[in-house]
């Protein structure tokens, strides 16, 4: 069913079309919304789940995996600093092979504090063990959550579903809402591969020590080689299902002949493909690579789709200080001699727009040869100016 809709509510209400049976809840902006979206639905009667109140991030996902480990479908949604606050719990989800699905609405890290769109949360849990989705718009954003329960129950893995905060969670949209009898026919009742049982006791996350560790680990990694199909295959079943193309690991647009790529993850798609389409009218070869799976990171596809390209940028919005975009580096490890020119480009921190004129004027630079290794857009330079000075005088002074 069509609605113009919020993101946020979307959201809800295709989680709740998922039956997940615990809900655990603590409000953190922007994804707020989301969960009390499903508190109306489960206060309604619409949603049959246990809905719980925690006291902290830690909480709602500490919750969520003894819900899940209990054997039930179990979901939370959280952001930023929230995130970081259940880091250990989002550790432990992922070694204990918990198939919990968590919403992540993308937003900034403080200090100084800041409560509008990056990707700085999800990249400082990217090495978790949990795949990791960006949705590009609010209708992916509801697909990709169906899809994520499948996925996740398929391969016991905990799956992130990134949506950028307010571009996506707080605009309102036109979106298809699946019948709940099309989502049962997609995604199956829920039949945990693992639980605990009062009448068999059994211990989970029991010590491991150095003569099995690395085999632990190298499970956690061989789940995320095997979801690399799966994630493509799930997508290609939705597809059939409910007549949209959604989800998979990339979307490619105008790469038939491209010299110029730009790649990127989330909203920040629909404004790219406006300036490759004003680009092509120029005449300019350009293109645009939306990677959809970041985690696991489905380097074949980015090395198929791009080992012809000239020049590849990628456009992120995070941040490692004194080293570069944590996106780029994953990149530049696959195209390295491939493509002769790389570039990390800095862009949108704390939600700052990314605009066309802005895009246009990148392209134009890469174009050129005018630009640096690591690029920050629309950056201002007096603030360095006027820091540099402060510091030398700071040096002096010593």
């Amino acid at each position: 069913m069509l609605k113009q809709i919020e993101g946020s509510q979307g959201v809800a209400e295709a989680v709740a079309l998922c039956r997940p049976q615990v809900i655990c809840a603590y409000p953190i902006t922007p994804q707020t919304h989301i969960v009390e979206g499903l508190s109306v639905l489960v206060k309604s009667g619409k949603l049959a789940a246990e809905y719980i109140n925690v006291e902290s991030e830690f909480a709602a996902l500490s919750v969520a995996i003894g819900a899940s480990a209990g054997g039930a479908r179990s979901y939370t949604a959280t952001s930023s600093q929230g995130l970081l606050y259940m880091a250990e719990a989002v550790y432990n989800a992922a070694g204990l092979e918990l198939p919990i699905v968590m919403t992540l609405g993308t937003r900034a890290i403080g200090a100084p504090i800041n409560i509008w769109n990056d990707h700085s949360d999800a990249m400082a849990v990217r090495g978790a063990g949990w795949i990791m989705l960006f949705a590009e718009t609010n209708q992916e954003a509801v697909d990709l959550h169906i899809q994520a329960f499948l996925l996740a129950e398929q391969l016991k893995c905990p799956v992130m579903v990134c949506v950028d905060g307010f571009i996506l969670t707080h605009a309102n949209d036109r979106m298809d809402i699946p019948a709940q009898e099309e989502v049962d026919a997609f995604l199956p009742t829920f039949a945990p591969a693992q639980m605990l049982d009062p009448a068999h006791p059994c211990s989970i996350g029991a010590m491991v020590g150095p003569e099995s560790f690395t085999e632990v680990r190298y499970l956690a990694h061989h789940r995320q080689v095997l979801a690399l199909s799966a994630i493509s295959q799930v997508a290609e079943t939705f597809c059939k299902t409910f007549g949209r193309s959604s989800g998979g690991l990339v979307h490619a647009y105008q790469l038939q002949d491209a010299e110029t790529v730009l790649l990127s993850m989330g909203s920040v798609g629909g404004t790219i493909r406006e300036v490759v389409d004003e680009e092509r009218t120029a005449g300019r070869k350009v293109g645009y690579l939306s990677l959809v799976s970041f985690r696991p990171f489905p380097s074949a596809e980015i090395e198929r789709l791009l080992k012809k390209a000239r020049t590849v940028l990628v456009l992120e919005k995070a941040l490692e200080p004194g080293s570069g975009g944590p996106l780029f580096g994953q990149v530049q490890q696959v195209l390295a001699g491939e493509v002769p020119r790389l570039f990390s480009v800095i862009a949108g921190l704390g939600g700052r727009a990314i605009t066309r004129p802005s895009l246009r004027q990148l392209f134009s630079r890469a174009h050129s040869g005018d630009l640096e290794p690591i690029h920050f857009l629309d950056l201002d330079r007096s603030v360095l100016t006027a820091y540099d000075a402060t510091l030398q005088d700071a040096f002096g002074a010593c």
